[in-house]
């Protein structure tokens, strides 16, 4: 019997681990927090899938490839759009209950670059914990071994193949595979709404194996998170409802940058949301739902409502501050279509893998989906086996990430080391807007903590790390496309002597 660890324990690692195990592999789920502590629960808007007949995935594909600036790996979008309506009857069976309209259809939301309506969600707001309670259910229901508040110290390595994992603590578990699903690495940047697990381990772990990364400079920046108390994130769905962004003068300002206004690609609108705080010295920019009125936005957007007037404010009289923030990682360890990664006995699914299906700019709510879908995946390739751990090359080939050259120059002058200044650091050189000194200086620094021997925490060190790699690739990466955008080449769509200064973001 194949045994199997998969680490992480959202949408993408439950749903590897379900397939696995269904396919008769002995399977335990290690995560470092509880079961539930996951992105995937903080997931608002919900999930895109082709569910209507007057929808089609021809349709899906092309919004996902546009919104990627076409760096999408065709292949990649294509098992993710066809695949889509089969995992989501699947959740659907494990007990997802999905919003429903009054004819008992699949109620569908309207996000930004998508041409229909084709965003399911539940709970209104809360289909990513909606997704969490029911998958965890399931794993537990179907007797996967789960072990709770364990922290993956690093993979375990015999012959140049994974061979299991090292624990926190001292622990070793072995495997006959591995799959990574930790999520992103949102605690990079001083501002992001990702939770605060988000640190990076898989990505770090696959690093120090040896597994190819690539795409790491393309990190998207939510357009809108309050920008009142601890970061919180305002869905896109609520600008699909019909909510617009205004500047102090009340001017909405988005189809400055695109003739879809607040509907546009999210790096575009992220852009536009920079442009106008830099407009008007640094103040956010404000998020105007009072069309919808207090009781539609308590019914559709329970959670957000919630959190908005726990801030002691009243989004349906007036419109709140909203500022962009760290969100979701396209890069990550490369895979093929079916979750393998450059090391034999080694798979990544989720945002911890690089598939190559978001290109530059992730289209919104294919997150979940990604899960979903190359989850799947992952879980029925380890009962299968007989991996090469090649990864098959992708069709449109990122530019070479190179690692971390040491000929780069420790700066002289940089700061004592703490996660906070990492954050700072990232947040100002390595955000949503870069240019060649600002990346050269985080490289010198980021050069000078790595050549340090301080004791550090596993997350710091990981956290550092893909830290790293990440100014590497935004380094190498000398023009701008979709998340990635350098003030110093700046794309068609944003003018260029229309700059982003980054004080716009020092919220």
């Amino acid at each position: 019997m194949t045994t199997v660890v998969v680490v992480g324990s959202g949408i993408a690692g439950l749903t590897a681990a379900l397939h696995a195990a269904e396919n008769g592999c002995r399977v335990t789920v290690v995560t470092k927090g509880a079961l539930h502590d996951t992105n995937t629960r903080w997931a608002q808007g919900g999930v895109a899938a082709v569910t209507d007949p007057a929808d089609t995935v021809a349709s899906h594909a092309n919004d996902t490839m546009t919104a990627g600036a076409g760096l999408n790996d065709p292949a990649a979008v294509d098992v993710l759009v066809g695949e889509g309506p089969q995992r989501i009857a699947e959740m659907v069976a494990r007990g997802v209950a999905f919003d429903r309209a009054a004819d008992g259809e699949f109620a569908r939301g309207l996000e930004a670059a998508h041409a229909v309506a084709r965003v399911l969600h539940a709970g209104g707001d809360a289909t990513g914990a909606e997704i969490q309670a029911a998958l965890g259910a399931a794993v537990r229901s179907a007797g996967i071994v789960v072990r709770e508040h364990a922290l993956l110290r690093d993979l375990v390595l015999r012959d140049g193949r994974v061979a299991g994992i090292d624990l926190d603590g001292g622990e070793r578990l072995d495997a006959d595979a591995v799959i990574l699903a930790t999520g992103g690495a949102g605690q990079l940047y001083a501002h992001t709404t990702n939770p605060a697990g988000a640190t990076g381990d898989g990505i770090a772990a696959a690093l120090r194996a040896g597994a190819a990364v690539a795409d790491l400079e393309f990190v998207q920046f939510h357009p809108t998170a309050l920008a009142v108390g601890a970061p919180f994130l305002v869905s896109e769905a609520v600008r699909g409802e019909g909510a617009t962004l205004v500047d102090d003068a009340g001017r909405r300002f988005c189809f400055d940058a695109h003739p879809d206004g607040e509907l546009a690609p999210r790096d575009v609108v992220a852009r536009a949301n920079a442009r106008a705080m830099a407009a008007q010295n640094g103040h956010p920019v404000r998020l105007d739902a009072t069309a919808l009125g207090a009781q539609r936005l308590a019914a559709r957007f329970p959670t957000i409502d919630a959190a908005v007037r726990e801030r002691g404010l009243d989004w349906a009289r007036e419109p709140i501050p909203v500022t962009p923030a760290a969100h979701y990682l396209m890069g990550g360890v490369v895979t093929d279509l079916d979750g393998r990664t450059t090391v034999p006995g080694l798979y990544a699914a989720g945002e911890t893998a690089r598939t190559g299906v978001h290109g530059a700019n992730r289209l919104a709510s294919n997150s979940l989906l990604e899960g979903a879908v190359f989850g799947a995946r992952a879980g029925d390739a380890v009962a299968r086996g007989g991996d090469a751990g090649t990864g098959r090359r992708p069709a449109v080939a990122p530019v070479a990430e190179p690692a971390p050259e040491p000929a780069v120059e420790p700066a002289a002058d940089a700061p004592v080391f703490s996660r906070a200044a990492l954050q700072q650091l990232m947040w100002a050189e390595a955000g949503l807007v870069r240019d060649a000194s600002g990346l050269d200086r985080a490289a010198g620094v980021l050069a000078a903590w790595s050549a340090e021997h301080a004791p550090r925490s596993i997350e710091d060190a990981n956290l550092l790390l893909v830290a790293t790699h990440v100014v590497a690739a935004a380094r190498a990466r000398g023009v701008s496309v979709g998340a990635h955008f350098r003030s110093d080449a700046p794309d068609a769509e944003t003018p260029a002597s229309t700059p982003l200064p980054q004080e716009a973001l020092a919220c």
